[in-house]
């Protein structure tokens, strides 16, 4: 099996190595003239291991070589050229390298292969070896020494020409390695360089497929836009030749509008001469019925005035469930001149006294009692009927003259509900108050078409022995009365006003009612004989009216007045009191003391008195300025049905007509 080949560099680098020990090793060749010098069997004892050591230097150079990496041809058979093996793996340039250095070699002598294990022979120089000589041959071994010696040289001389060789191969070797290392840099650089090229182009490929994955993508969306779009221009199209044709009837169209405005022109120059027309006669029939308005006012003031301006209605009440039913005849209503078609104006009572009789022991006959009144309410009559009767009264409150409404009466006659209505909220049942102000309401919206805007300011007092408190107080001044008093509104002002008393704008009936539940609330209220619940002061609700004409410059303001007066029960001076009924006492003197007042103040103002006695009563003193001239006033007096209580009720009945009788002259708007 032949011995692997080796590269040509690897084969130079052994030779030297080899050429470097055969130098380095000692010449054991005898000097010339030394073994002349030693005896016989000196010189064979020398010439024995020189023998030995020209054999063994023989073997070791020719056992060594396969061992080392000489640049020698491998021994190849005779007759055939040895040729280096080139390894597998070389590129271009390395290969012609390589080429180059088997080219310049030249072929050394042959040398036949050795069996591993083997001594490789001394190499034959010119003839065969002699034999060995004796010991005594000393002429003949020195002749075969001189021989070896030669060989020796011409060996020496050999090899010392194949080392030169070997030098200069290896000298061309290491520069083609010289060159073949820069090439190799270069090439390794270049390499590297290509690399990063690659890599860049690979990264420039990718960015460039991910790049054109968007172009696609975006293609497509584009295409399905330009799809969209195109069908979107169908559409406008056809949209277009339909607006075209749209466009030629509205032409058409506007041909004819322009042939019909021209005619309208015409007509509405003419209309407009005929709205002037209608727009001067509109002002000529505003100017009218402002003249109707104010004689509408002045004829309404005037009937008032020809009714009276004190006025007194007289109401009995129904007899409530549990009450004893009273005799025939004990009330009567007669009819009017003109029959039962007209209102009833009379009352007649009738009164039976026990303590008088006749002389044959026979009960005397009931006394009748006939009083006549403006008006007289029998107990069928309900609340609509009866604020149907002073609405007209209302009405000038709102035309600028102070209006004031009494109810007058004993306990239980009916007073607060004539005022303020039934408990539950039933319309049948609404008394002057929510209707007054319901009226107010709905006839200040019908005058406001015509200019008139009204504003409306509601208070609620009451008068409990002498001291005045607020019904509308709320919260921590609820029930402390005693600070409100009553005082001029200015210096020289007549409007009178009440301190610390609660004044709210109302605009609606729902804020009316809200004001009438907490004054319910607040009210004093006591049982007494004649009723279980019982008014113990007197009630006064006033609503200040203010009026405006903004395009004629014209004012108007007044109060209405709504007064439930306290039960008017006389005093019995025989009647003896506990502890407990002296406070009732004092309440009753205290009302009865303010009604005797009010009796004095309208009999003053009757008589035309210099001096009226206002301030000897709060109540009298708070409505000075709607009892005065300028006022209109209207009592109502409600009287019990019941027998039990005639003589309270003769009473009531004999004071009203002595105001009824009571004439305060002619009543003026409060104008500006």
């Amino acid at each position: 099996m032949e011995p692997q080949q080796r590269s040509p560099l690897l084969e130079v680098k052994g030779n030297i190595e080899l050429k470097r020990a055969l130098a380095k090793a000692p010449s054991r060749l005898p000097l010339p003239g030394s073994r002349l010098k030693r005896g016989p069997d000196q010189m064979e004892e020398d010439l024995e291991p020189e023998k030995k050591r020209t054999r063994g230097l023989g073997t070791k150079v020719a056992t060594s070589r396969p061992r080392a990496t000489a640049l020698t041809t491998v021994p190849q058979t005779q007759g055939q050229t040895a040729v280096p093996k080139v390894p597998r793996k070389t590129g271009p340039r390395c290969s012609a390298a390589i080429a180059t250095v088997l080219k310049n070699q030249k072929p050394g002598p042959a040398v036949p292969a050795q069996k591993p294990g083997t001594t490789a022979a001394p190499p034959v120089v010119g003839r065969k070896k002699p034999s060995k000589r004796p010991a005594w041959d000393l002429k003949g071994q020195l002749c075969d020494l001189n021989a070896e010696l030669k060989c020796c040289r011409e060996r020496t001389q050999m090899l010392d020409q194949e080392n030169q060789q070997l030098r200069n191969q290896l000298r061309e070797a290491q520069q083609q390695a010289t060159a073949l290392g820069t090439e190799r840099r270069t090439l390794e650089e270049e390499l590297a360089r290509m690399r990063a090229q690659a890599e860049q182009g690979q990264q420039e490929l990718g960015n460039l497929s991910t790049r054109v994955l968007e172009l696609e993508e975006r293609l497509g969306t584009q295409e399905g836009l330009v799809q969209e779009l195109q069908k979107e221009q169908l559409e406008l199209q056809e949209e277009r030749r339909g607006l075209a044709a749209q466009l030629e009837e509205q032409e058409r169209r506007l041909q004819a509008s322009e042939a019909a405005l021209s005619g309208s022109q015409a007509e509405l120059a003419s209309l407009r001469q005929e709205a002037a027309a209608q727009a001067d006669l509109l002002f000529k029939r505003e100017e009218r019925l402002h003249g109707l308005e104010m004689e509408r006012r002045r004829l309404h003031n005037q009937l008032q005035e020809l009714k009276g301006n004190v006025r007194v209605f007289c109401r009995v009440r129904p007899v409530l469930p549990g009450e004893s039913t009273p005799p025939p005849g004990f009330l009567l209503f007669p009819s009017g001149p003109s029959g039962p078609s007209d209102p009833p104006t009379r009352l007649s009572l009738s009164r039976s006294d026990e303590r008088r009789g006749t002389l044959s022991g026979a009960p005397a006959a009931p006394t009748r009692h006939d009083f006549s009144f403006d008006r007289v309410f029998p107990p069928g009559s309900g609340q609509d009927e009866v604020f149907e009767e002073i609405s007209m009264l209302v009405q000038s409150a709102l035309d600028g003259y102070p209006v004031c409404i009494f109810a007058y009466g004993q306990t239980g006659s009916g007073k607060t509900f004539t005022m303020e209505g039934g408990p539950g909220g039933d319309p049948q049942v609404e008394g002057l108050i929510p209707r007054a102000l319901r009226h107010l309401f709905s006839v200040a919206q019908e005058l406001s078409g015509q200019g008139w805007t009204y504003s409306f300011v509601a208070s609620y007092v009451e008068i409990y022995n002498e001291t005045v408190r607020d019904l509308l107080a709320t919260g921590t001044r609820k029930g402390h009365g005693g600070e409100c008093e009553i005082r001029r509104a200015g210096p020289g002002s007549e409007e009178l006003t009440v301190t610390n008393a609660r004044y709210v704008p109302v605009s609606c009936e729902r804020e009316v009612e809200a004001l009438l539940h907490l004054a319910r609330q607040n009210r004093a209220v006591a049982r007494t004989a004649q009723n279980e619940r019982s008014s113990r002061s007197h009630s006064v609700f006033q609503l200040q009216i203010s009026g405006e004409h903004a395009g004629r410059g014209l004012q108007c303001a007044a109060p209405l007045s709504l007064v439930d007066l306290a039960g008017s029960e006389r005093l019995d001076p025989g009647l003896a009191l506990g502890p407990g009924e002296r406070e009732r006492l004092r309440e009753t003197q205290a009302i009865n003391s303010s009604l005797s007042t009010l009796g004095l103040v309208i009999m003053a103002l009757s008589n035309k008195e210099s001096h009226v006695p206002y301030r000897n009563s709060k109540l009298t003193y708070l409505l000075q300025n709607s009892l005065g001239g300028s006022a209109k006033m209207l009592m109502f007096v409600n009287i019990s049905p019941l027998e039990e209580n005639v003589s309270e009720s003769l009473n009531s009945l004999r004071f009203a007509s002595k105001v009824n009788q009571c004439v305060i002259g002619t009543a003026q708007a409060n104008r500006k």
